[in-house]
């Protein structure tokens, strides 16, 4: 299926999908909704891994949604905190969450799920 560029242009669902649509993307949004985190805190909370959430944090911060932090410490320490327009976000991934709840069955744990603990919101806790 071809997209047509001018509609995905123009249409705000078409760029907010294209911003938030990926899996992953959302997935780091929902982490940082509990505060700023350190990348190891996104790799246990997500289960992504360290080459992808490189690049979508990346990605994020480029698009304005994260913000990334170097404390002058030894070792090194960074953190990522979402940006005001990160932060508009969250009710569409609360939606999100809620849409799961009501019409989408949950999925049977695996045994690395049963090693991170989540909160109700699905985020982890680790």
């Amino acid at each position: 299926m071809r997209r047509d560029t001018h509609q995905e242009a123009t249409c705000p669902i078409a760029r907010a999908a294209r911003l938030l649509g990926d899996h992953w993307v959302l997935l780091i949004l929902r982490e940082l909704a509990q505060g700023n985190r350190r990348f190891q805190e996104l790799l246990i909370g997500t289960g992504i891994s360290p080459a992808v959430l490189s690049q979508r944090l990346r990605y994020l911060e480029a698009e304005g949604l994260v913000t990334r932090h170097a404390y002058a410490e030894v070792p090194p320490r960074v953190e990522y905190a979402l940006t005001e327009k990160g932060r508009a976000a969250l009710p569409v991934i609360e939606q999100l969450r809620e849409y799961g709840e009501r019409w989408l069955a949950p999925e049977p744990p695996s045994a690395e799920d049963e090693m991170v603990p989540h909160n109700a919101s699905g985020a982890s806790t680790a």
